[in-house]
């Protein structure tokens, strides 16, 4: 008879029973190959044994063997669904599977059965955690607190759920509790600093800011806080929520310490009253005392002075402008305009500026090709004239800045920064093959520079030379890598991957751009991913401040630039394939790979060969390796992105890629246009409509949501009642429509009235083009109605141009060389608008093979 509770079919013999124990012994200690002999030895007597099943399968798994494993685990569970051991190996493979949620629902189901089973209920809070299901979390720490009241990690961890759910009274009480119990706590204990940190930062939260304190002091006197840094901040803070005298004195602490760090003196400025984020003319005067007698006290700090240059107006800003601008290009600081560029948001700063830096500029210049005279600082000259071109670029004076780039240039031709510099301006203006040429002036003049490399290679991607950049890449990536392009990737290089996929997408290559979207994407989810260790070594090791911390970052890991522009710009290829379906057949006839991706493949293919030969060799010694449960990369079975680009449902996919940005990036209005794009697509109208109402927000008289409004309307009103979702949604859009679009007024009518207000907006005059197009207008009107953009009258800037450009070329204008050539004179820096012809050329003449080769005698270390 098997023991009580036990079920028939899982009861086993007392050897057996004896058997599984090694099984599991075995597992543990990762002795895999014995374990695996030892269940085979059961399953000959047993074979339909839940249990040891699923526990051959993960040793399997463990092995290597995943398919065999999970199946073995699938046909465990189905002889046994009342054992935890079972749903532990199920939940144990899905989490190394990082399919959390059904892992978590595997975990219940384990604790259905064995509900105090310490082992289950920490991984099942871990998971929770994960996937912030803190409700849950909150019962499940209680549990582990109940049944480990001894472990100090345990009440923390309570505590820590208390917080995430955000209950910081109960979070309060728990460690109010812990702190009573804990016994003989020695001098410097790290782990109690750290608690007691935590329970200061919780008073603070909750405002109880007098107890925060008294406990801050307390603990600090009684030698049982470790970091002073963090006592001296979070004293200082609290003393002025509570406006006491010592507060000065807190916040003249921390400035000693570290006189260059700008919180101290916004901590110390609001102590006093001022806000420095709200300057008004009444505490201005305040503000600067403040700031100059720091910039006595501290004569080295940076700080203080640039402070004052936010707060100082008028002849005041000009007189401490001044020695500050000096002082900085008398040090050859390359960073000196990058420093001062939030000031140009104010009009009379900009003026002031401009007018320093060309006074300084006149009593430095001499004769470029004579020696500089003793009077004058060479070094300050130079910067001077680097500072003024980025000054004028920045301006839009793109022609004033390469003069000045050029007489920077005679003077000192060994400067890789006016190079740089100077393939920034063109880069600007319109020329990415200029651009790229001086880019790569600037890297041959020091071929050690990993900076200037990348720089290089980031610029000849733009001007669409991609096998060259993966050349200039290929000089620091690991050599052993199938490709520069492959080894960027491992390493996670966002800046790469999206200039990458830009590239791709510049020049029509749909797949490839749309795979370095998705591989941005996978960025992200393994920074996701990768949170998940922390949630027990965290509250393991007591690091709760900056765990929390983290956790609050990883909630808006995906309002990070790159995965915005990444969503966005996969959305938008996904949006033309559900338009032009034969878009993905076209690219599958047309595809083909650059050399350097062949190359790339061919030694794939090698590498891939030789890893295989060497693990057959390797053979019998291999199967005792444990593998780990995480599933290894799997490999790229889509080299050139075709498949990816052919996958289906390219709408349900680019709505996934979009959910995160419509709370991260509400104030992103091209956000709220993709994810219109996207939603009146499926038909989800009232997503639709909401993401126009966010867009007009932001921006009511935005081109881009021009075309919307008017795409919308056309749709909705084309509409027949069956073809309506619902009556309600009906009423929303009736109610909500006229806002955006008033129903008095026909949609032509609307059209040319938004032409008329900004009919000296470049970009307006094509919104109102490709409105016209979308009402059916014929091509001769809406070419006419685009080349307005040409007018004397009319704004527009190289942007746009490059938009109408390619506009013009979608409709397959007659007329579109016409508006190449004006658009050549308009802009005659630009590249943008030369002829097919031309760009050969212009590709050729961006890299500098003569001159790579005249520089083999420099050996390039890459070390």
């Amino acid at each position: 008879m098997p023991p009580a509770g036990i079920p028939p079919s899982r009861a086993l013999p007392l050897k057996e029973s004896g058997l599984f124990k090694e099984v599991l012994h075995y597992y543990e200690d990762r002795q895999l190959k014995k374990g695996l002999k030892t269940a085979d030895t059961i399953l000959k007597k047993f074979p339909n044994h839940g249990e040891t099943l699923c526990m051959k399968g993960l040793i399997l798994t463990h092995m290597g063997r995943r398919e065999e494993g999970l199946e073995l685990v699938k046909q465990g569970i189905r002889y046994d669904l009342t054992s935890h051991i079972c749903w532990h190996v199920f939940g144990l493979i899905q989490k190394g599977q990082k399919n959390y949620e059904e892992a978590l629902k595997s975990y219940t189901q384990a604790l259905k059965f064995d509900k105090d089973n310490i082992n289950i209920l920490r991984d099942a809070a871990h998971l929770q955690t994960q996937l912030r299901h803190y409700d849950a979390l909150v019962e499940t720490r209680h549990t582990l607190l109940r049944l480990r009241p001894q472990l100090r990690q345990n009440w923390i961890a309570l505590a820590v759920a208390y917080t995430l759910i955000g209950n910081l009274t109960e979070a309060k009480h728990v460690l109010e509790q812990f702190e009573r119990i804990v016994k003989n706590v020695p001098d410097y204990d790290v782990e109690m600093s750290e608690v007691l940190l935590y329970h200061v930062r919780i008073l603070e939260d909750l405002g109880e800011d007098t107890e925060a304190l008294a406990l801050l002091d307390s603990s600090a006197k009684s030698r049982m806080i470790v970091d002073r840094v963090a006592i001296m901040e979070h004293r200082a803070r609290i003393l002025s929520k509570l406006g006491k005298p010592e507060a000065q004195e807190a916040w003249q602490g921390l400035l000693e310490q570290n006189p260059d760090c700008y919180d101290y003196y916004k901590g110390f400025l609001s102590n006093r009253g001022v806000d420095l984020d709200a300057i008004t003319d009444e505490n201005r005067a305040q503000a600067l005392e403040i700031m100059n007698d720091f910039s006595e006290q501290f004569r080295r700090a940076a700080a203080p002075r640039r402070i004052a240059l936010t707060v100082a107006t008028g002849d005041k800003f000009k007189e401490l402008f001044e020695p500050y601008l000096r002082s900085r290009l008398a040090k050859g600081i390359p960073s000196v305009f990058t420093d001062l560029k939030a000031l140009y948001r104010d009009p009379s700063k900009r003026e002031t500026i401009e007018s320093v830096a060309h006074a300084l500029l006149d009593s430095l210049t001499h004769a470029p090709d004579a020696p500089c005279p003793s009077s004058i600082d060479p070094t300050m000259y130079i910067w001077t004239l680097y500072f003024l071109a980025q000054h004028h670029s920045h301006l839009g004076r793109h022609d004033r800045a390469l003069a000045l780039l050029d007489t920077a240039l005679t003077h000192t031709p060994t400067l890789p920064e006016l190079y740089m510099f100077r393939g920034r301006v063109l880069k600007r203006a319109g020329d990415p093959y200029g651009a790229a040429r001086w880019m790569d002036q600037a890297r041959l003049l020091d071929l050690q520079d990993r900076f200037l490399n990348a720089r290089c290679g980031k610029y000849r991607l733009r001007a669409g030379l991609i096998d060259e950049a993966g050349e200039v890449f290929g000089l620091f990536t690991k050599k052993d890598a199938p490709s520069p392009a492959q080894d960027l990737e491992d390493m996670q290089s966002l800046l790469y991957l999206t200039e990458e996929a830009d590239a791709q997408l510049r020049i029509g290559n749909y797949a490839m751009a749309l795979k370095k979207y998705v591989a941005i994407q996978k960025v992200f989810d393994d920074f996701e991913d990768d949170q998940f260790d922390f949630h027990g070594y965290s509250v393991r090791k007591f690091t709760i401040n900056i765990y929390l911390n983290m956790l609050k970052w990883e909630d808006t890991l995906r309002s990070h630039p790159a995965y915005v522009h990444a969503a966005i710009g996969a959305s938008r290829i996904l949006v033309q394939l559900h338009d032009n379906p034969s878009l993905a057949t076209k690219a599958a006839s047309e595809s083909h790979l650059s050399e350097a991706e062949k190359k790339a493949k061919k030694k794939a293919k090698k590498a891939e060969k030789k890893v295989q030969e060497e693990s057959k060799k390797a053979g019998g010694n291999s199967t005792n390796e444990d593998k780990g449960l995480e599933a290894t990369p799997p490999k790229d079975d889509d080299p050139d992105g075709m498949k990816l680009l052919q996958s289906s449902e390219p709408l349900e996919r680019a709505a996934k890629l979009l959910k995160p940005l419509s709370s991260l990036a509400k104030d992103n209005i091209q956000a709220w246009i993709a994810i219109y794009d996207v939603a009146v697509r499926r038909k989800k109208y009232l997503q639709a409509l909401q993401a126009l109402n966010q867009a007009h927000r932001l921006d009511a008289d935005s081109p881009e949501l021009h075309i919307r409004v008017v795409d919308f309307k056309r749709r909705w009103s084309s509409l027949s009642d069956s073809e309506k979702p619902s009556e309600t949604v009906a009423k929303v859009v009736a109610s909500s429509l006229p806002t955006l679009c008033p129903d008095e007024v026909s949609l032509e009518q609307f059209n040319a009235q938004y032409l008329q207000r900004y009919s000296a907006r470049g970009d307006a005059v094509l919104a109102a083009a490709k409105a016209s197009r979308l009402l059916g207008a014929p091509r001769e009107e809406v070419e006419a109605a685009v080349f307005n953009a040409l007018n004397a009258d009319v704004v527009l800037d190289l942007e746009t141009a490059v938009a109408i450009h390619a506009f013009l070329s979608e409709i397959q204008s007659s007329r579109e060389d016409e508006f190449r050539a004006a658009c050549k004179e308009k802009f005659p820096l630009s590249t943008l608008f030369a002829a097919r012809s031309e760009l050969l050329a212009l590709r050729k003449s961006a890299v500098q093979k003569e001159a790579a080769e005249a520089n083999e005698e420099k050996e390039e270390v890459v070390s």
